[in-house]
């Protein structure tokens, strides 16, 4: 009886200290489910495969898994946040319930790989090539506002293309108005785009919110 414990409390610590790692990485980049979040999360799956090790109930526990990391994931203006932790949260799960069997070599390489696509992966993606989104509104005073042609050119000159456009005019036609989606290939495009909208005259008003694609 003593041993069948001890092998409970190891498979309950090790799941535990995989969620704690993994949770560690998202604490620090200031995610809401972090640390505790994941070490339980872990330490749930891994105690549920104690109670049974039928596979409908490891398929039950990554679907009630699933609604937590959907809690996760909210929406901030245009962007939509919390799609990795949501992931990483799911992922976890499934090492608890690898732990919760006795499977120390999958779950330890479970671990390492979902460190290894939080951590060494996101310097990764730092290095690649990649296009910066945002969401543009430009509101012009009606008597020195650009055309559709001249606005591109202007955009063009800082490295920003402007898709989807659409217009409105307001203020009784005193204001005019572009929006759609600005492409950059760096975020110094828009902080240089910025500061010309800022210098502009004609300028009333501006808005360039970045977009997580």
């Amino acid at each position: 009886m003593t041993e069948t414990y001890a092998q409970i409390a190891l498979q309950l610590a090790t799941a535990w200290i995989a969620g704690g790692l993994v949770g560690a990485e998202r604490s620090y980049h200031g995610r809401a489910a972090g640390f505790r979040t994941h070490a339980l999360v872990a330490l749930a799956a891994a105690a549920t495969m104690q109670v049974t090790r039928a596979p409908q109930m490891a398929q039950g526990v990554m679907t009630g898994i699933g609604f937590l990391g959907a809690g996760v994931i909210f929406k901030e203006g245009v962007n939509v946040q919390g799609l990795t932790t949501a992931a990483s949260v799911w992922a976890i799960a499934a090492v608890g319930l690898l732990f919760g069997v006795g499977d120390y070599a999958a779950g330890a390489m479970a671990t390492a790989g979902i460190l290894t696509t939080l951590v060494a992966l996101r310097w990764v993606e730092d290095l690649l090539p990649s296009r910066v989104y945002a969401w543009a509104v430009l509101r012009f005073r009606a008597k020195s506002a650009p055309d559709r042609d001249d606005l591109l050119e202007m955009l063009e000159g800082f490295g920003v293309s402007l898709r989807d456009i659409s217009y409105a005019l307001s203020h009784d036609g005193a204001v005019v108005e572009f929006s759609g989606n600005v492409v950059a290939g760096a975020d110094r495009c828009f902080d240089e785009l910025s500061g010309h909208l800022r210098a502009h005259e004609g300028v009333a008003e501006f808005e360039l919110s970045r977009i997580s694609k």
